[in-house]
C-alpha cells in the first residue's frame, strides 16, 4: 500500500527522495531505477502507457512509496486510487532542471537499442526485457509530457511550471508537500510524522554521476 506519491518530474532529486523515503521506513520507493531491477514489470508499464487498463495494487505491489517517471506520469490516478497517501513535489530552479534533463536523460534518449549508450546497450544483451525500456520514456517523457518538444526550452520549461501549478490547484495543501532536497530532513520528517535520522541527508544522482553510469553498465544499479 503507497504511504507516499511523488508528483515532481525527474531530475528534481527523485534519486535523493528515493533513498531519503527509504531511510525513513517509507521503502521499497519505486523509481525508474527499479525498472532496471526488475525489467520483467517494464511490458506492463508500457502498456499502461498506451491506454490499457491497469491494475495498480498488481504494478506497486510490494512498495510503500514512488517517485520520479514512469509513475508520476500517473500521478492523478495515484491520488485517487490511494486517498490516504501523502503527495510529495519535489521541486527545483527551473533553468537548472531543464539543464540537467537535458544533458543526462534527454541525451540519453532513443527507442534504437544499437543508438543507444555503451552501457545501456549491454544492459540491453543482458536483460532483453530492457527493450522496451526506451519506448516507455519515448512515450511517457518525450511524447506523453513534452508532446515531442522538450528541445524548445521555453516550452519545456511551460510544461514545468504548468505541472507544478495543477499539483498545487489540485492536492489539498494538507496533503501536500512541495520540497526542495537542499532543505534536507526537517521539512520531510516533519510532514511524514518521523524523527530525524542520524544519517546525512542523501544527495545522490547528479548530472556527471548520471552520465558516467550510461557508459558504465555496472553502474546502471550502482545508487539502489
Amino acid at each position: 500500500m503507497l504511504r507516499v506519491i511523488g508528483v515532481g518530474f525527474g531530475r528534481t532529486g527523485t534519486r535523493s527522495t528515493k533513498e531519503a523515503l527509504e531511510l525513513l521506513g517509507f521503502g521499497p520507493c519505486h523509481h525508474m531505477a527499479e525498472l532496471f531491477a526488475h525489467p520483467e514489470t517494464i511490458r506492463e508499464w508500457l502498456r499502461a502507457a498506451q491506454g490499457g487498463p491497469v491494475d495498480w495494487s498488481t504494478l506497486l505491489a510490494g512498495y510503500r512509496s514512488t517517485v520520479d517517471w514512469p509513475s508520476v506520469y500517473f500521478w492523478r490516478d495515484l491520488i485517487e486510487v490511494y486517498p490516504n497517501a501523502r503527495v510529495l513535489l519535489t521541486v527545483r530552479d527551473p533553468q537548472r532542471w531543464y539543464d540537467s534533463v537535458s544533458s543526462t536523460i534527454y541525451q540519453g534518449r532513443s527507442v534504437d537499442p544499437e543508438a543507444a549508450p555503451a552501457g545501456l546497450r549491454q544492459a540491453y544483451e543482458a536483460r532483453p526485457e530492457l527493450l522496451d525500456q526506451p519506448r516507455l520514456t519515448e512515450a511517457l517523457i518525450w511524447q506523453g509530457t513534452f508532446g515531442g518538444r522538450f528541445a524548445d526550452r521555453e516550452h519545456a520549461l511551460r510544461v514545468y511550471a504548468d505541472h507544478v501549478a495543477e499539483v498545487r490547484a489540485t492536492v489539498p495543501t494538507d496533503r501536500l508537500l512541495e520540497f526542495d532536497v537542499a532543505q534536507g530532513w526537517q521539512p520531510l520528517c516533519d510532514f511524514l510524522g518521523v524523527d530525524l535520522p542520524a544519517e546525512p541527508f542523501p544527495l545522490l544522482n547528479t548530472s556527471a554521476a548520471f552520465r558516467e553510469r550510461l557508459v558504465d553498465p555496472a553502474g546502471l544499479h550502482a545508487d539502489r
